[in-house]
């Protein structure tokens, strides 16, 4: 039982971040080339790892440009 006096830490993660991670490879790549990012720092800022903060702001307007319905 190494660790146990320790609390597990465990990242916070957003509601966007929640909704890129469900997303398809496909549609994360595509996000990911609108925010001007490569798809593995998209990746782990869905994992919740640290990113900086015009990455993560470009991220979520990127996901939510794509969310959006085309009519």
């Amino acid at each position: 039982m190494r660790g146990f006096l320790a609390p597990a830490v465990r990242p916070l993660v957003s509601d966007p971040q929640k909704t890129l991670a469900s997303l398809s490879r496909h549609r994360r790549s595509k996000v990911a080339r609108a925010a001007h990012t490569t798809l593995v720092k998209a990746d782990q800022w869905a994992r919740g790892d640290l990113a900086p903060g015009e990455l993560s702001s470009a991220l979520e307007a990127a996901l939510v440009a794509s969310s959006k319905k085309k009519k």
